[in-house]
């Protein structure tokens, strides 16, 4: 007889990363209604869809987290800065804004060996 093997069993899921996963996938719901808000609206036109797309962008990267993909963790990156050059571009950019993503950016890659 033979046995069969998993090729590549998934790779078991830190706390941390669990954590930040679940605050991220209840951020999505919560943003949802905010860009149909009067108060994206009023901040110009293209707000509404940009929100949109980062809704999009933040979940697919939750999800990609959550199955310890290492693409997750780069994608999120480059989507954190890049929101954070578009705060710089609308005038609203402080050093504030760079704590949260920094330290989620920090303890993904602290994880980023046990990712596929």
């Amino acid at each position: 007889m033979t046995s069969v093997q998993a090729a590549d069993p998934a790779p078991k899921r830190p706390i941390p990363i669990t954590i930040i996963c679940v605050i991220s996938f209840i951020g999505a719901l919560v943003a949802v209604p905010m860009i149909f808000s009067d108060v994206a609206s009023s901040i110009g036109a293209w707000y509404p869809p940009l929100l949109a797309v980062s809704c999009v962008i933040g979940l697919v990267c939750t999800i990609g987290l959550w199955m310890m993909r290492k693409w997750a963790v780069y994608t999120y990156t480059a989507f954190a800065a890049l929101n954070q050059v578009i705060m710089i571009v609308m005038g609203i950019w402080n050093p504030l804004a760079l704590v949260i993503p920094g330290i989620v950016i920090v303890v993904m890659f602290i994880y980023i060996s046990r990712m596929r």
